[in-house]
């Protein structure tokens, strides 16, 4: 598997422990930075992340910053990226089974650690439920 991952200064924490925690696991981890808490733009980012996710580069996409809220904006406006901002385990599970969401996003104020990475894990591991939903999602492009 193959995960891109990108944060600005507010998440730079959080998307650091997200990063090793995925490498720890096996998985390919392509960080789009940023580097440090230097203050920064975090659409620059989210683009990026979502880039490589909608282009097939990678298979999902997570993104921290303070709220998630900005991450999640920025990257829905990437044709065929599907962005979540997950603040627990349902929104992770749903955002994947029912609207095929292959990037997620985190606030670094609003989930720790622990949460977070259990929101990934539900994230990477659950599959799209098609059916109904599949039309649903494809009206997400019109």
């Amino acid at each position: 598997m193959k995960i891109a991952i990108g944060c600005d200064h507010g998440g730079f924490a959080l998307k650091t422990k997200l990063a090793d925690y995925l490498k720890n696991k096996g998985v390919e981890v392509f960080d789009e930075g940023t580097d440090s808490l230097d203050s920064c733009d975090y659409p620059v980012f989210a683009k990026r992340v979502a880039s490589r996710v909608a282009g097939g580069e990678c298979d999902f996409g997570v993104l921290v910053c303070t709220s998630g809220v900005g991450m999640a904006i920025v990257a829905n406006k990437v044709k065929d990226a599907r962005a979540v901002n997950a603040h627990n385990a349902y929104e992770a599970e749903m955002s994947r089974r029912h609207n095929n969401c292959n990037v997620i996003c985190f606030g670094e104020k609003q989930v720790d650690f622990e949460t977070a990475s259990a929101c990934l894990e539900i994230f990477l591991n659950t599959p799209f439920d098609g059916g109904r939903h599949t039309k649903r999602v494809c009206m997400f492009e019109e």
